[in-house]
């Protein structure tokens, strides 16, 4: 009673290696992965004797029989049909795959939250914290819906229930409560990507996929790039503050500014090691899992970098330069403490910024647009800003540029004949 398919072998064995006080012996799932050489047993809840096990599994007699000893066969028959199942539906036989499709609950195959959970638990366990969170946001997005406007609680939402109609009437729910179409195409792209797991795993077949041409659309959007010009910049420099955290803030701020556009993780995860001698290479952390070539940047310190650098790093000039997180903080404690100093900055800015009339929503995203549109509107080439904002394809700083606001467009075409 065993297949082989692809490399593993399946079949139901008595383990009979140690007897019970019943004198019977537990009834196992024998896995064997031919590549591997590794084999492994899986209990079933199932007690027989040596006897029993022969006459209802080795050589039985279907046409006799009976009550209890059938109800056993049969059970053992859907277990093997389905363990065999689950294998077969895999291009390499893997373990931790199998094990994790055969001892979840059957509707676990169609379930949308339980395949939402395994990329959720997947990020975290590979340390992508934020990920993670942004595939929590749009759960919690999609059961909001799911058990107030359809009735259906979240728990028991399955793929199929998710066609063309039903992400249009989520869209206008989204709008309806004030979101943003930037917003439901950040959750639908989500919701997308999750299906596509679904139907790469073979759990749910492509023929639901309600994404596409001719089905559910996701909003394009292009967020403009929000910028500072060099008067507002020299306003801001220049603003009085009313105490230490808005000076942090406006140090960290043009920091950024100064570090071609430099994000906050980044910065918060730069260290001594980095730094050689008027310089510092560093990787930015939201792309560099998301490309196979890995490219440093370069950024080169200047006297007011390197000021911020006296100003606020650690004085051993050893691990972080700043102390924003430290080195034996977990992923997500880091995770944590720079989101939380990033909304310290945020808060701080938009003060200085408020007292100054300069625009309300300032935040340290303004930073890195205000470096590529200060670049710009310097007559600095496109290649050099592609490479100094460490974008993957000249096309993406092209578009990059076209989110800019109609003023530094203009000013832009004005200067091509200052030469």
């Amino acid at each position: 009673m065993s297949e082989k398919i692809k490399g593993y072998k399946i079949s139901i064995r008595l383990d009979i290696r140690r007897k019970k006080e019943t004198d019977k012996y537990p009834v196992k799932l024998r896995v064997y992965g031919k590549q591997t050489q590794i084999e492994k047993w899986y209990a079933l809840d199932i007690d027989l004797t040596e006897k029993q096990f022969d006459t209802i599994w080795i050589n039985p007699d279907n046409k006799n029989l009976r009550g209890s000893n059938n109800e056993t066969r049969l059970k053992l028959q859907a277990i093997e049909t389905r363990a065999n199942k689950e294998a077969e539906q895999m291009t390499v036989f893997d373990f931790a795959k199998f094990e994790a499709k055969l001892f979840r609950k059957s509707t676990d195959q169609s379930n949308v939250k339980y395949h939402f959970d395994l990329v959720i638990h997947k990020n975290l366990k590979n340390n992508k914290i934020g990920t993670a969170e942004s595939y929590k946001y749009t759960l919690n997005s999609l059961a909001d819906f799911s058990e107030n406007q359809k009735k259906c609680n979240i728990e028991k939402l399955s793929f199929n229930s998710i066609t063309v109609d039903w992400l249009n009437e989520y869209q206008n729910f989204m709008l309806s409560n004030g979101k943003s179409y930037t917003t439901i195409a950040i959750y639908t792209r989500t919701l997308r990507a999750v299906f596509n797991n679904a139907i790469e795993n073979n759990d749910i077949i492509k023929d639901i996929y309600p994404f596409g041409e001719k089905k559910y659309k996701i909003p394009q959007t292009r967020k403009v790039k929000k910028a500072l010009n060099a008067e507002q910049l020299k306003t801001l420099f220049n603003a009085e503050v009313t105490n230490e955290n808005e000076q942090q803030a406006k140090d960290f701020w043009f920091f950024s500014y100064a570090c071609n556009g430099m994000n906050l993780k980044d910065i918060a995860l730069l260290k001594f090691s980095d730094i050689k001698e008027d310089r510092f290479n560093y990787y930015r952390a939201k792309t560099f899992d998301k490309t196979a070539k890995k490219t440093a940047i370069t950024i080169h310190l200047t006297e007011y970098t390197k000021s911020i650098i006296s100003k606020y790093g650690n004085e051993n000039k050893d691990g972080f330069v700043f102390s924003i997180i430290a080195v034996e903080d977990s992923s997500q404690t880091q995770y944590n403490k720079i989101k939380n100093f990033t909304r310290l900055i945020n808060d701080h800015i938009k003060r200085i910024a408020k007292a100054n009339d300069l625009p309300a929503d300032i935040s340290t995203y303004w930073a890195r647009h205000s470096f590529a549109t200060q670049s710009i509107r310097s007559g600095v080439s496109m290649e050099f800003i592609s490479e100094a904002l460490n974008h993957s394809d000249l096309s993406v700083t092209k578009n990059y540029f076209a989110g800019f606001e109609d003023e530094a467009k203009k000013e832009f075409a004005n200067n091509l004949m200052n030469f």
